[in-house]
């Protein structure tokens, strides 16, 4: 009996510690700020409304051209989040002003972002669906849990004293822009697969956000919330249920269709890996189908006989591929060699190689025979020098260079220009220049000459 009553205090105290650590009160914000930054959030005009549609065109831009971070920039600046918390806040308080106007700024938003986004589909040269426009097109139940809880920390985020980068961070996990911009390219190329997945992947983020918006503010209890009768607060809470009951049905339909497939694709790869494995027979091609149950294969090098194909077939039921069909093609005159096809990969790869080669040889050859001339141009113009001084004393050096002509207006010559820098003990007369230039010409062998004398 002793121990009973010294253990009660210890779990009071226990329960008193989690509830005060749990507790969303403690750093809640004033319920009249709360009212005023949700109800300010629920605006949709002015520069909202520009900023909606920049940044409908940057996250359509960003899946057009399969850019992650271009995608993310654009689901920060969106202001998509208010109009879905001002629903979730005003059935919280049972405001019914509050809910439609909110609910007529969300349509008003949702228009205009599928006008944007299809107006940007229609213009676009770049017509191929990337990764990140299939990803929003096929919703599933995990898609439910990520809006919802990332609602709950949306609404929790919004209601506390000091602002944090909850609200970024829940923007860019709900994602609200690309299923919506997902959706304008259907719209754009009328794809209404991808039109009606994406839609209903944005019909799941408000609802399940504004759902937890509700909860949180039921839990929170704020003085603004408006009493009601118990029949009215019945409706309420049953039209909110049928809704949540009837987002939600679907996306537990794709859920469990989307786990079949994969654990099809699973199974059926480890039934090829493990019963379609032979020394002189190769799977050249396969291609897995979980909507039809359906493997087909096509193989190289020495034929399997039908008999052994019925045996590899009877066995897909022990994977759990009841109800597959198997699909093997092979060739129908001969096995293909598999010695001789690596033998002709080897004799074509030589091939490439020894041309490669070759060019490289010639490239060689050439550069060898710049590199000669080059040499035999600096000898030459060695002597040249030496020439020079015993004709004409007053040099004292001699620069010879190759060189490049350009003129304004001009292309560079082509042709190779030869310039001859001296520098003179005696100022030499123009005549002089004019023989030294004439005979550099007779010497080098070019009339592309250019004296410069310092």
């Amino acid at each position: 009996m002793a121990n009973k009553n010294s253990f009660s205090p210890i779990l009071k105290r226990t329960v008193i510690t989690m509830r005060q650590r749990f507790s969303l009160i403690g750093d809640k914000a004033d319920d009249e700020h709360i009212d005023i930054g949700i109800r300010s959030g629920v605006e949709l005009s002015g520069t909202n409304l520009w900023v909606l549609m920049f940044a409908i065109m940057v996250a359509s831009v960003g899946l057009n051209v399969n850019s992650t971070a271009v995608i993310i920039g654009a689901m920060l600046i969106s202001p998509l989040m208010g109009p879905i918390m001002g629903i979730g806040y005003g059935v919280g308080i049972y405001d019914p002003a509050l809910i439609r106007k909110s609910l007529r700024n969300l349509g008003i938003a949702t228009l205009i972002s599928l006008l944007v986004s299809t107006f940007y589909f229609l213009l676009t040269p770049l017509s191929d669906a990337h990764s990140e426009l299939l990803a929003r097109t096929t919703p599933s139940i995990w898609d439910v849990l990520i809006a919802f809880f990332g609602g709950l920390a949306g609404i929790i985020g919004a209601t506390r004293n000091e602002k944090t980068n909850i609200i970024p961070g829940v923007a860019i996990a709900t994602a609200l822009m690309p299923p919506l911009c997902t959706a304008g390219y259907g719209l754009a190329n009328a794809n209404w697969q991808f039109f009606f997945g994406a839609f209903y992947l944005y019909s799941i983020n408000c609802v399940f956000i504004a759902f937890s918006a509700i909860l949180i503010i039921w839990v929170l209890n704020p003085r603004h919330k408006k009493f009601v009768d118990e029949k009215t607060e019945v409706r309420v809470r049953r039209v909110l249920s049928a809704v949540v009951i009837l987002t939600l049905l679907p996306s537990i339909y794709l859920a469990v269709k989307l786990v079949r497939h994969e654990v099809f694709n699973s199974e059926a790869k480890k039934f090829l890996d493990i019963e379609m494995v032979y020394k002189q027979t190769h799977i050249a091609e396969r291609n897995i189908n979980p909507e039809k149950k359906q493997i087909e294969v096509t193989l190289i090098g020495d034929l399997i006989s039908k008999a052994k194909l019925k045996e590899i077939e009877a066995r897909l039921v022990t994977y759990g591929l009841t109800d597959t069909t198997l699909l093997v093609h092979q060739s129908k005159d001969q096995a293909i060699d598999v010695t001789a096809l690596k033998s002709n990969i080897v004799s074509e790869l030589y091939k490439d190689n020894l041309y490669a080669l070759e060019d490289r040889n010639k490239t060689i050859q050439k550069l060898q025979g710049e590199l000669e001339k080059h040499s035999a141009n600096r000898a030459e113009w060695h002597n040249i020098s030496k020439e020079l001084n015993a004709l004409y004393p007053q040099i004292r050096t001699v620069l010879l260079s190759d060189g490049a002509l350009w003129k304004v207006g001009e292309d560079a010559s082509k042709d190779p220009i030869i310039v001859a820098n001296i520098k003179v003990t005696s100022k030499l007369s123009l005549s002089t220049k004019y023989k030294i230039t004439e005979w550099l010409k007779l010497r080098v062998k070019s009339d592309n000459v250019i004296l410069i004398v310092d």
